[in-house]
């Protein structure tokens, strides 16, 4: 995806490169997930403060963001999910930001930013299991969540990957389209015409 270049910053040699095309992923993928998380803690916060309240992607049965929002699953840690994701995808932003203009990590700062990638990606795919199977209900803001998720992990893992590897041999799209089809038909098999 994008050229490899040594970095610098003395962590050791073949740092991979401030890609701007990764840089305007994490950049784009962290607003999307910033904004998702942020409506979802406003009506969290809503929904504390006022029993009756119903979020606006209350859609019907299954499209509930209050059914999966107040499950422990959803508070996971003893807090909601959300406020991780406000950090969380903030902090990519603000990654994605220098990078596009033109900052250089070293190879250290890109191995705790794949290891934070891969637990959200895992994170997320945990979820994607409740939410069908145990919750019974979709959060429309959180499958935005899960679909920024994939893309992010993906290309962070291609771009640390070394040149000849296996993953810089797959069409850089294949993965992506892969897992976004394999969760369309999870979903579908799980709910069917109940989502309209």
């Amino acid at each position: 995806m994008t050229t490899e270049t040594p970095a610098t910053g003395g962590d050791g040699p073949a740092a991979p490169a401030s890609g701007r095309r990764t840089g305007l992923l994490l950049l784009v993928g962290g607003l999307t997930g910033a904004l998702a998380s942020g409506v979802l803690t406003h009506d969290r916060l809503r929904s504390l403060e006022d029993p009756l309240f119903s979020p606006g992607c209350n859609i019907n049965a299954v499209l509930s963001c209050g059914d999966v929002m107040t499950t422990w699953q959803g508070n996971l840690l003893g807090f909601p999910n959300m406020l991780l994701g406000l950090a969380g995808f903030g902090a990519l932003a603000a990654l994605g930001l220098a990078l596009v203009c033109g900052a250089a990590f070293p190879r250290r700062l890109w191995q705790v930013l794949w290891a934070g990638l891969a637990a959200g990606f895992a994170f997320t795919v945990w979820l994607i299991g409740q939410c069908l199977y145990v919750i019974g209900a979709l959060c429309p803001w959180c499958a935005a969540v899960w679909a920024v998720m994939i893309p992010l992990f993906w290309y962070v893992t291609r771009h640390l990957s070394r040149p000849g590897s296996p993953l810089r041999a797959l069409p850089h799209w294949l993965v992506p389209v892969t897992l976004y089809a394999a969760v369309a038909v999870l979903v579908l098999e799980r709910f069917g015409s109940r989502l309209l």
